[in-house]
């Protein structure tokens, strides 16, 4: 096992200092590897990486099938394909470094997907959401700039979080984003959005800040930096007293404002820009959505739908 261990801890090392990936990528990565590699040395008993066939793989993953199914769990496709894509990437960092001339990973085939459609919010909801904060007080000023901004700008939760003061461009109205794997873009961000933004800064982060709140924008009540919890439960709060009972989290803003531009007739490239979609596939879902609309708009106007 240790001959596994240590492999596992340079290829996670790997991942966070060659790739900059996220902590929580590289979590995902691991708990993935650490289920494999517990599969391998303690059912196959296999210490080394260069005695792992496309058997042993093909093996584990009918070993999480069965495990799922004792549990009483719904197996899964995108479950297993993350497996895969996990352990295909593992493989792929050891045939590199030298480490093994054996690639297990080469024939195994990620089971078919259906891709599931994220929750949009229409425009209606998304201005009942954004009319319910007090803005005469702290907190709710605070709601509302960070609303506009996951809505205006089409923000990851993670860089809502992190977004700094000095990010902010007000003159040219856009802000610095830093992305998956620290990738800067630039995304703007709309005169509505900004004016919250500077009413925030000057009247309630002022109040919010303390001598451990640095540059963060988006503070809690102690001055501390927002958490992903915090925004969730900001939205849950807003979405409640906005009369919207679906289940809505961070993403579905990121999912409306690429829906919304699409609708208005955006540039779907533009729109991977903005999002920071490295892959203009990812983009495309949101193509889906809009025809999705555009039936449903078919159904509920045309005289004879």
């Amino acid at each position: 096992m240790q001959d596994l261990e240590l492999n596992k801890k340079l290829f996670v090392n790997f991942l966070r200092t060659e790739k900059s990936l996220s902590e929580n990528t590289i979590a995902s990565y691991s708990i993935d590897l650490d289920k494999f590699l517990e599969y391998v040395s303690g059912v196959k008993q296999i210490t080394t990486v260069n005695k792992i066939n496309e058997d042993t793989v093909n093996e584990f993953l009918g070993f999480i099938y069965k495990s799922e199914s004792k549990l009483n769990k719904k197996f899964s496709p995108k479950s297993i394909s993350r497996n895969i894509s996990s352990l295909r990437t593992f493989f792929k960092y050891l045939e590199s470094e030298n480490i093994t001339d054996l690639n297990p990973m080469e024939n195994i085939e990620s089971p078919k997907t259906s891709r599931m459609l994220p929750e949009v919010l229409s425009q209606e909801e998304i201005e009942k959401i954004l009319s319910v904060q007090d803005v005469n007080d702290k907190l709710g000023l605070r709601d509302k700039a960070l609303l506009e901004t996951l809505y205006a700008s089409g923000l990851r939760v993670s860089e809502a979080i992190n977004l700094c003061t000095g990010d902010i461009f007000f003159e040219e109205g856009y802000l610095r984003v830093f992305g998956k794997g620290s990738k800067e873009r630039i995304v703007p961000i709309g005169n509505t959005a900004l004016k919250f933004v500077t009413l925030y800064i000057k009247e309630s982060r002022s109040i919010l800040k303390n001598k451990k709140s640095f540059d963060v924008l988006f503070l809690n009540f102690r001055g501390n930096k927002l958490s992903r919890m915090g925004i969730l439960e900001i939205i849950k709060k807003n979405c409640l007293a906005a009369g919207i009972k679906r289940s809505i989290h961070p993403h579905t803003f990121r999912h409306s404002f690429a829906t919304h531009l699409l609708q208005g007739g955006a540039d779907i490239r533009i729109i991977q820009e903005m999002l920071g979609h490295s892959d203009i596939s990812t983009t495309q879902i949101y193509t889906h959505i809009d025809k999705d609309y555009l039936i449903e708009i078919h159904k509920s106007f045309h005289p004879r739908a």
